[in-house]
This record gives C-alpha cells, structure tokens and sequence, in this order.
C-alpha cells in the first residue's frame, strides 16, 4: 500500500516521504480499515509516540496521521461493535501507525459508525478537533449554561469547534487569534472577537472558563482573567499559570465512540461545521503539508477518490 512515513525528527514535516509499506494485519480486537479520507496534526512530529512505542523502543519508519474515515475491510479475533463493510471515523492509537496510508489497523472500540449522509472527508475533519474540543468544555472544564468561555484560536481547527459546542451549550463565546480571523470566528459563532495582537487581552474581564490552544505569555495573560472557581483548560502541555482561585487542567485528547456519534450528528443536523481549510491526494500530501503560506482550518487527505 501506499503510505507516508517519517524516520527524522529533526527534519520535521520536510522529512515525510510516500513510500510503499505492507498492508496491516487485524491483531485481538482490531479492524483494518480501508482509508478514504485522513487528517494530521502538525505537532505530531514533536510527540515522543510518534518516534517511540510504550516501551521507549524506536519505531521507525513510522506512519504519521491519527485521524480517518473509511470502510472495514478486516476484523480482529475477539472484535466486536463493528462489520466488514462499515463506514467509521475515529481516532487512532497514539503509538501505532497511523492513517496517512491507505489501510490501517486500530481498536475497535476507537472508532464510531459514520452515517451514510457523512461525507469521508467531513469525517476525517473531526476527530482531534471535535473531541478535543468536546473533552476540554465538558469533561474538563465542566461548562454550564450561561457562564463565559474564552476560545483562544477561535478561526482554527479547535478553536472553531470549541466556539460552536460552547455556544450551543449557552455559554457567551469570546473568540481570539489574529486580525484576518475577526470575521471567521464570528461566523463560527463567537460572541465577540478579541484581536491578540493589537487589541488587549485583559480588556475582557473576568470568564468562567479559558480554552487555551497556544501557551505561553497569552496562556499566562489568561489564567489571571479566570473567575473564582473557574477552569483554565489547555492543550499545550502542562500550564505554566494557574487561576488564583481556580482549576488549570491540560489535558491529552482520548477516542471516544459515544462523543464521536454525538459530534457527528451535531454535523448531520447542521449545529455544528467542520473548519477544513484544504484538501489534498495522498500523492500530494507532503507538499500539502508544507505550505508556503499560512492555511487557516484543518488540512485533509483524500487518500482515495
């Protein structure tokens, strides 16, 4: 099969190379799956799992991408939930090969049915961002009607979806990034925008939750504007501020099937929009993967027509 894969650290997304690999087999309790559609995080290539397993031993050349939406073609012994035949989408293991190919084998249980009416490539799209999003609002942050969320990135992957949930949950969204996203995060459904670089963070008073995506002196800006038994919730590594009188918590985001199906049907009955900012051919993906110029929204493999 075909299937991009990285064996340098250092060389980052310039190092992903599209070679031919074996196709996986199903071990106790996987599927493979046939990929028709696949996402990748940038910051994958910075993660210990991508270059390692479990047990600190290297493992390349390793396939990169965790995010899929295709159709079983295989099941494990002891596998249950799912048939040959089935269209999923769901997140693959951290330290396996991932979905930048066009088989992969996973758990079962990391994978969701994908609705007929589901486009692959919507799919693939919403994996990492929704349930990152989804974990950090309710799971972590506990967010309830009425309360105020800062979304940092509010135009990005994460941020769009972190923007919409917390709307639809009733809370007041103030959506942040740069000049050029004000209007895709009000369209996302941000309440109000805030410009990082020319308008002032602190100017938004006190909210009850913060959505951090970036870290550092914004992180830290941040933490200081949480009300009072508020949450901080970042995913950017442990955070370098806490709330005076609040929770920080980061996180790393988990599959899960029953939130992968309530997503998805918030897509199918047009509460909630994916953030897909290019497509792209296997054939195509390493150049994809390093633009020339800046791509707001998330990039997506079409890894079969």
């Amino acid at each position: 099969m075909k299937a991009i894969v990285v064996t340098d650290q250092a060389a980052g997304t310039a190092g992903m190379k599209l070679v031919d690999r074996p196709e996986p087999q199903a071990a106790i309790n996987d599927v493979v799956v046939e990929i028709h559609a696949s996402g990748f995080v940038g910051t994958e290539l910075t993660w210990p799992s991508t270059w390692a397993d479990r047990r600190d031993r290297d493992r390349t050349p390793t396939i990169p991408g965790h995010e899929l939406a295709g159709v079983v073609t295989a099941l494990g012994y002891g596998t249950a939930g799912l048939s040959v035949g089935q269209r999923v989408f769901g997140l693959a293991d951290w330290h396996r090969d991932g979905t930048l190919a066009e088989y992969v084998a996973m758990e079962a249980r990391n994978l969701a049915p994908l609705p007929g009416d589901v486009d692959f490539t919507v799919g693939a799209s919403l994996p990492i961002s929704g349930l990152t999003a989804w974990q950090g609002l309710f799971e972590h942050g506990r967010l309830r009607a009425g309360q105020s969320v800062i979304a940092h990135g509010a135009a990005g992957a994460v941020g769009s979806m972190v923007t919409q949930l917390a709307r639809e949950a009733g809370a007041y969204v103030i959506g942040t990034g740069r000049a050029a996203d004000r209007q895709k995060a009000l369209d996302f459904g941000a309440n109000e925008f805030v410009d990082l670089e020319n308008d002032t963070l602190e100017d938004i008073g006190g909210v009850d939750l913060v959505f951090d995506v970036i870290g550092g002196d914004i992180q830290k800006r941040s933490a200081g504007l949480v009300r009072a038994g508020g949450t901080l919730v970042t995913i950017v590594g442990p955070a370098e501020a806490r709330p005076a009188d609040g929770l920080a918590v980061d996180f790393v985001v988990e599959a899960d099937r029953a939130q992968l199906t309530e997503i998805v049907q918030r897509v199918r009955d047009g509460r909630l929009r994916t953030n897909i900012g290019n497509i792209a051919t296997l054939d195509d993906a390493v150049t994809a993967f390093n633009p020339t110029g800046r791509v707001s929204g998330k990039t997506i493999i079409r890894v079969r027509p």
